[in-house]
């Protein structure tokens, strides 16, 4: 059981983060936030999938207009994603986003912060402060020490401007596309404060490096009990980014989301096509919302023995396979029965 970090709570909408909370998994639109349609129909998919938490890209006044118009229909909480325009911030709070990802040192002269600190307290919207490592502060860039101390140095002087104004609804992330120095940063900030911890690989790549980099990184960091709730940045499509989060968290034990689909590797005792079978498995119950762990075998030596933990599971045989539950066997079918009669098993018991 991992034992994680202590955290002061914040709440995003409905989703509390912190203290204890369930880590939440978020993801960003792609869309044009000023296409309202569009946007909330992604926003809809990512629920669907179960996305917690969407992030908007606020680049123009019209961005933050649409804000009040998605924020009627959306049924997650938002985060508006703004970088230097205060006034952004502040029109985004009025047309009642749920939490800003903004860095005060970078929204200009100290009024500025203190209006936007201002509206955020009477709103209740908490504050994500999201140092990046490919973009600090000038002055710090230039230091001779390592770049996650660097990160960890601007996160604070940004944390002292929000504790300077009295503001404490506070969230914060240290990205680099690097896993080391991501995993380096968010272990120095957790020894500093009690803020929540959001952990994300930025500019992970597509699908297949940005999923491995951020299994390593974000799996690394929870494994140790740190981070209240995450983004898995992908160059694919934020369903995917969900999906992946979920992955990383059920593989740990911290989320059980739909299905736990554990397959073994190929080998010489294989009889049956698995590699088809398990994939066609995965793929028809990608949306299945129980929390079953199911199992696709390549024989009986790994099948009701080795996976008897599981709920529902197959065993392959010569161009045969057995359903078991629970360990027990339970039918015995030819191959091309096998799939449609193990998904309605699962389902029909399940409903």
């Amino acid at each position: 059981m991992i034992e994680r970090k202590k955290t002061k709570q914040i709440q995003i909408g409905n989703i509390k983060i912190g203290a204890g909370a369930p880590i939440s998994v978020q993801s960003m639109t792609n869309t044009d936030t000023r296409d309202v349609k569009s946007t909330l129909k992604q926003i809809y998919n990512l629920a669907e999938h179960g996305c917690e938490i969407v992030r908007l890209a606020i680049l123009n006044a019209e961005a933050a207009q649409a804000v009040r118009e998605i924020k009627k229909s959306s049924p997650l909480p938002l985060v508006a994603d703004i970088h230097f325009d205060y006034r952004l911030a502040i029109q985004c709070i009025e047309n009642g986003i749920d939490a800003l990802r903004i860095n005060p040192g970078n929204i200009g002269k100290e009024e500025h912060t203190k209006k936007v600190v201002s509206l955020a307290k009477i709103n209740n919207v908490p504050i994500r402060i999201g140092i990046n490592g490919g973009s600090l502060e000038k002055e710090l860039e230039n230091l001779n020490i390592p770049l996650h101390e660097k990160m960890v140095m601007s996160a604070m002087r940004h944390i002292r401007i929000l504790e300077d104004n009295d503001f404490d609804k506070i969230k914060v992330s240290l990205k680099s596309s690097d896993v080391y120095t991501t995993i380096q940063a968010y272990r120095l900030i957790s020894q500093k404060v009690d803020y929540p911890l959001h952990l994300g690989i930025t500019e992970a790549g597509t699908y297949n490096n940005g999923i491995v980099k951020s299994a390593v990184g974000l799996g690394t960091l929870l494994a140790e009990g740190i981070g209240d709730t995450i983004r898995v940045s992908l160059t694919d499509s934020p369903v995917e980014e969900v999906k992946a989060g979920y992955m990383i968290l059920k593989s740990l034990g911290l989320r059980q989301h739909g299905i736990n689909f554990i397959s073994c590797p190929t080998c010489g005792r294989t009889q049956i096509n698995l590699i088809k079978l398990a994939k066609e498995v995965e793929k028809r119950l990608e949306n299945f919302d129980k929390p079953l762990t199911v199992a696709v075998m390549g024989c009986a030596v790994n099948g009701p023995g080795e996976a008897k933990h599981a709920d529902y599971g197959i065993a392959g045989g010569i161009k045969e396979g057995y359903i078991f539950k629970k360990g027990e066997i339970i039918k015995r079918l030819p191959e091309d029965k096998l799939l449609d009669e193990f998904v309605n098993i699962i389902q029909t018991e399940n409903i």
